[in-house]
């Protein structure tokens, strides 16, 4: 499989409603900073019901 963004291998596959997506490393590290410095991380977070570091 190859990253939706760039034409390398995808190292991250994610599946939803049986449409699979790949990133690249770098891509996939691109995204996780986007979500990080928005508060769709969070919500995420509120809505995995998911506990930080304590």
């Amino acid at each position: 499989m190859r990253c939706h963004y760039c034409d390398r291998n995808a190292e991250v596959a994610v599946e939803k409603d049986g449409v699979k997506v790949g990133v690249c490393q770098r891509h996939f590290r691109e995204q996780m900073e986007q979500l990080a410095d928005s508060d769709a991380l969070a919500n995420l977070e509120e809505e995995l019901d998911i506990d930080g570091p304590e």
